[in-house]
């Protein structure tokens, strides 16, 4: 919702209007969304449709026909699932990337493959698709289903931008999802947004081309926000409180934490998500990037944004007002929630997940951040407010150093001991000039920030504490035991 929460909540008595009201700052948006009609199915583009975003929302559009139908999928390199997806749903467009270095003839070649593997499959009534099950098919219309394919490096751009679509569901991981996220918006689509990191890295840009009301956040903690603030207006808030679980290793010191393994960090407490993003909530870093989420989204100062822990990830955020009451989003942890209402906002879609029972007696507790041990947070703070690249900076810094912590090359530790110091290296002005801030300036700040952070392991080698991890589908497919005893249990030597 950037721009609906810079200027007010949703309307209701308008009868879906967005209110044109002055923000705190003295800007006043006039020129509203409009969210797709609500008397047919709404057209989904799914980017990261192999990820935990996207096959959580395809189980999603299976289960409600009469809300959602499929125009694209979008994947990075995982053809074989992609072409499952394809065939058991049949949109009309899919599109991949490929893995590194492969020829665009060659992805495009190797998805046609799969593809031809899927129909076969489809031959016996039925794919198998994950986080779907089994879905039936008819075997002839399988055959007969022939996509457009787009592919290579700007594949899920393309798909981003099908004028045949009113809704783009960016579940990308990674920086690498800010193009699509800008071409959603630049076609006019509403942007149902997981993909944190484009809105962190390209906050101006993502600012300067959204509507009114055109982004609706998919992470459980901003979707809850955005309910949440609808109970007041702009003047009324005092504060947002992100809630965190705390990760795997809440209350720990950072002496503890020094020969922390991949399969500690990967054991995550509540939620079930892609490798990098469970690093990432581990570490924190997650946190802090939604942290400053928020204040961009919801034009909140960020020292009128507090995380707190709150280890059974019940209650997803809250809003305090300026008379004391606080709102608060509660549902169990989740994420079929934010990506269904994200899919349909401002309307809620009915069963997206179960809701908690009132009956159990249940304790939900909170506390603070041990900050000392887990700097991410403030240090994302410290990094937003020095300039407009230092977040895409401290992105670029983390995502490097979570891949070298994958490889055995560093430390847990290490990870945000990184991150501070490509971040405390870096002089925008040396860098990428003095100019506005572009897409050519943001990638350019990226690319130091990465090579800055690649050059520490490259000339201070540290023991590796970790193995490479499987692919996010081989993780997603392992028990928790399996998850549990992965990787080595020492330091290795």
């Amino acid at each position: 919702m950037i721009g609906e929460f810079w200027c007010g909540a949703w309307d209701r008595a308008q009868s879906g209007a967005f209110q044109a009201l002055t923000c705190q700052d003295g800007r006043v948006t006039t020129t509203p969304f409009t969210p797709p009609p609500s008397d047919r199915p709404r057209r989904i583009v799914v980017l990261g449709s192999t990820g935990s975003i996207g096959t959580q929302a395809l189980d999603i559009i299976k289960r409600n026909p009469e809300l959602f139908e499929l125009t694209a999928l979008a994947a990075g390199s995982n053809a074989r699932e992609l072409a499952r997806q394809a065939v058991a749903f049949r949109p009309p467009v899919i599109a991949l990337a490929g893995a590194e270095g492969m020829s665009v003839e060659d992805v495009r070649d190797g998805l046609k493959l799969h593809l031809a593997g899927a129909k076969e499959e489809a031959q016996h009534g039925y794919v198998e698709v994950k986080d779907v099950g089994d879905l039936t098919v008819d075997p002839d219309e399988a055959n007969a289903y022939e996509p457009q394919i787009l592919v290579g490096p700007d594949a899920a751009t393309e798909a981003a931008a099908l004028q045949d679509a009113d809704v783009v569901l960016n579940g990308i991981t990674g920086s690498i999802g800010l193009a699509p996220t800008l071409a959603a918006l630049d076609a006019g689509h509403l942007l149902a947004l997981a993909n944190k990191e484009s809105l962190i890295v390209g906050g101006a840009l993502v600012k300067a081309r959204a509507a009114q009301g055109q982004i609706a956040p998919v992470d459980s903690e901003h979707s809850a926000l955005a309910q949440a603030l609808r109970s007041g207006t702009p003047d009324e808030v005092a504060k947002l409180v992100v809630t965190a679980s705390g990760g795997p290793f809440r209350g720990k010191k950072r002496e503890e934490l020094k020969d922390v393994t991949l399969a500690q960090a990967l054991n995550h407490p509540t939620w079930d998500m892609g490798l990098m993003v469970t690093t990432n909530s581990a570490t924190l870093v997650n946190k802090a990037l939604e942290v400053i989420e928020a204040h961009l989204l919801f034009d909140v100062p960020l020292e009128s944004i507090e995380a707190v822990a709150h280890p059974q990830s019940m209650i997803h955020s809250m809003v305090e007002f300026v008379d004391g009451s606080t709102i608060a989003q509660a549902s169990p942890p989740d994420m079929r929630l934010p990506i269904a209402l994200g899919m349909n906002w401002p309307r809620r879609v009915p069963g997206a997940a179960t809701p908690n029972n009132w009956a159990n007696p249940d304790t939900w507790t909170f506390e603070p951040i041990d900050h000392e041990a887990f700097p991410a947070i403030q240090l994302a703070i410290e990094a937003q407010q020095t300039s407009p690249t230092h977040m895409a900076v401290y992105n670029a810094a983390n995502e490097e150093a979570v891949h070298a912590f994958h490889d055995g090359k560093i430390g847990f530790l290490d990870i945000v001991d990184t991150v501070a110091s490509v971040v405390h290296e870096y002089h925008p002005d040396a860098i990428i000039g003095t100019g506005p801030v572009t897409i050519d300036s943001v990638l350019t700040a990226e690319r130091w920030a990465r090579a800055a952070a690649r050059a520490r392991w490259a000339v201070n080698p540290r023991p590796g504490i970790a193995v490479c991890p499987p692919d996010d589908a081989t993780w997603a497919a392992m028990s928790d035991e399996e998850r549990r005893n992965y990787g080595p249990d020492t330091t290795a030597q």
